[in-house]
């Protein structure tokens, strides 16, 4: 089985904005984020101190014109390995410094009033997304098909701690455990994420050699997705704890599968309601008669009354799609359109002259109003 196309979440979608977002929209948007994930007003909250940082990575990037102009481009690409982007999104900007010092201990300072707090090594999972293809049949009633995922799970060598068996991690010298160095300025006493263990307050001397310190490592993992009855185009089904590992023992992320539903052949979708157009010809539309039409839950038959106009609509009822996570179906709605023959044989020309002349003015649909409206505009 194919491996599949996983992405990390989009930037912009990370601070709430849009792609043409302006530089005050993106810094009201990250100070906005900054303040309700930061750590010090979320204690003991490793998925909030996750999102500090997403948020913060996202607006080290989109905040600087070289690395944003990169991203916009190349997208997460950018700054892998060998990427355009030189691999680390805040490599040689010092935008990561800064994002520290003005928002995360300034704001740490603001709200836990000079409380010395050790950044947490427990880091939540990154959510992933998958995009399956459905065919247009399998989103009305529903299909199970397995997939497989590329995605970081832990380390069982090292149990996720990131360090060899015989070494566990040992107190930075650097910070002393805290995990932060202070320094007075003025009236405020500011904090400084130690460079040094990241704000862990430990550090691997030994990394694992299954991990390289990372914790976790790529795998392929197959799961099993239940597409409901009745989903449509971008329906978005998420499967918790099913992204990539948590660092540190912190929780997973979780998988989103996103839906594109291919279009059919002969019915076109709209809402839970069906609609197709049915050709019919001008002697069963003048005469009238009964048509089998194929619908998505077998042969049906609708009757066509004597003096049908051409774009008539005729609805089966519950022969639509069904209603996602409720009881019942939408419509068929069919549309007959009257054809004009291109060809015809002397004989049916004949035929249809003879026609004409037994025809009245009276027996043409609308003809009595539209020649009024003819007779006020020339007269």
């Amino acid at each position: 089985m194919a491996t599949a196309n996983v992405t990390k979440i989009d930037f912009y979608e990370v601070l709430s904005v849009s792609r043409t977002a302006s530089d005050q929209e993106l810094k009201a948007s990250y100070r906005k984020l900054a303040m309700q994930y930061h750590p010090d007003r979320n204690p003991n909250n490793p998925e909030a101190e996750d999102k500090f940082k997403e948020c913060s990575e996202a607006y080290g990037v989109l905040s600087d014109p070289e690395k944003r102009a990169a991203y916009d481009r190349y997208g997460h690409a950018a700054f892998q390995a060998g990427g355009p982007g030189g691999g680390n999104p805040f490599a040689g900007g010092g935008n990561a410094q800064d994002l520290g010092d003005i928002f995360g201990d300034l704001f740490g300072e603001m709200f836990n009033m000079g409380g010395q707090r050790k950044a947490s090594r427990v880091q939540r999972g990154r959510d992933l997304r998958y995009d399956m293809t459905l065919e247009f049949e399998d989103a009305v009633f529903g299909k199970e098909k397995d997939i497989t995922i590329r995605r970081s799970e832990m380390c069982v060598e090292c149990k996720g701690s990131g360090a060899t068996k015989e070494k566990a991690p040992v107190t930075c010298p650097q910070c002393g455990g805290r995990g932060q160095l202070r320094t007075q300025q003025g009236f405020f006493s500011v904090a400084r994420t130690c460079a040094q263990c990241q704000g862990t307050g430990t550090i691997v001397k030994d990394p694992c050699k299954v991990c390289a310190g990372q914790t976790v490592v790529q795998r392929e993992h197959t799961i099993s997705v239940k597409v409901p009855a009745g989903v449509e185009q971008d329906t978005r089904i998420r499967y918790q704890g099913e992204g990539e590992a948590g660092k540190f023992g912190g929780p997973p992320g979780d998988l989103y599968v996103v839906l594109n539903v291919k279009q059919h052949k002969f019915f076109e979708r709209d809402g839970d309601d069906l609609h197709c157009v049915m050709p019919i010809s001008f002697p069963q539309a003048a005469l009238g008669t009964e048509l089998a039409i194929e619908t998505l839950y077998g042969r049906e038959s609708i009757k066509i009354p004597e003096g049908t106009q051409s774009g008539k609509a005729f609805k089966l009822r519950d022969k639509g799609v069904p209603h996602l996570n409720e009881r019942g179906r939408g419509d068929l709605v069919v549309e007959v359109r009257v054809q004009t023959p291109a060809k015809l044989s002397k004989q049916q020309k004949d035929l249809l002259k003879q026609l004409e002349e037994t025809m009245g003015v009276e027996n043409t649909p609308h003809s009595r109003g539209l020649f009024n409206k003819m007779k006020d505009i020339f007269s």
